[in-house]
């Protein structure tokens, strides 16, 4: 009989969101596959747990995967887990997840707290629909694409961000949509736990002002009907409207911005390239 890969969560943040059916399982499993055992370790120490642990992580190369599901083939349970939250999403367990499903290995989710979900709780936003787009590349070209997708999102959008990044990623996206509305959550379930709601615009002043600190979820705002009404070209031919009324290109953009939703540097950008 083969074993079973048990998808088991691990609090975000506050040690006691984790539940009954975690801790036995973590206890009664062979092996916990850890995105970071260090991590996971004080986990288990401060729970008194002893099992063992195997680092499996975003560079583990694939004679590291081979050696779990042999395990797995061998009749052994293992728990894979992340260091926060539900493991597999936006993380390297997936792979794992999918290798046991072609090999025909029973899989089993132990659900507990998941970032996404409770800073869409908490956000103060629509919650009704929603996509999760997970971190944003750091390459120029995917960067790009995935900014105009949320530029153009109707759903509310869900970001991780680190803080180190944190400034560069609003700046990036009020370039696109500086009237957005956003909630940043910061430190969720633990001592420092922030909710900021404002425009994009508002988040790129506040934290000239403010270091960004901890883990951040953010919670954009889909765009709305009357963003959506606009294209770029309909925001420049409103601008050369006003142009043509005797405004400078400046206060022109300006007006077409706030209008159309769409960002004034944009705008005036589009309006001297002739794009």
């Amino acid at each position: 009989m083969t074993g079973i890969l048990y998808v088991t969560g691990t609090p975000i943040g506050n040690l006691e969101d984790i539940t009954l059916r975690q801790l036995r399982i973590l206890k009664e499993v062979d092996f916990i596959a850890a995105e970071d055992t260090r991590v996971t370790r004080k986990l288990l120490t401060h729970f008194e747990i002893k099992t063992e642990l195997v680092s499996y992580h975003e560079h583990s190369d694939m004679s590291i995967i081979t050696h779990i599901i042999d395990r797995i083939k061998a009749g052994e349970n293992c728990a894979v887990v992340t260091d926060a939250g539900m493991p597999c999403i936006s993380d390297p367990g997936e792979i794992l997840v999918r290798l046991c499903h072609e090999n025909h290995l029973p899989v089993q989710s132990v659900p507990g707290a998941s970032a996404v979900i409770t800073a869409l709780s908490i956000c103060g936003g629509s919650t009704s629909q929603f996509t999760f787009y997970g971190f944003l590349p750091v390459d120029k070209k995917p960067r790009t694409t995935m900014l105009q997708s949320l530029a153009n999102e109707p759903r509310t959008a869900v970001l991780y961000e680190a803080p180190h990044k944190l400034k560069k990623t609003l700046s990036d996206l009020a370039a696109m949509t500086p009237n957005r509305m956003l909630s940043l959550c910061r430190e969720l379930t633990k001592i420092h736990e922030e909710v900021l709601r404002m425009t994009l615009a508002e988040a790129v002043q506040y934290y000239q002002l403010h270091d960004p600190r901890g883990e951040f979820v953010l919670v954009l705002d889909g765009i709305t009907a009357t963003e959506a009404a606009f294209t770029l070209h309909d925001a420049i031919s409103l601008a050369e409207s006003y142009l043509s009324q005797g405004l400078s290109p400046s206060a022109a953009a300006k007006l077409a911005a706030k209008e159309s939703g769409l960002s004034k540097n944009q705008i005036y950008q589009a309006m001297h390239t002739g794009k």
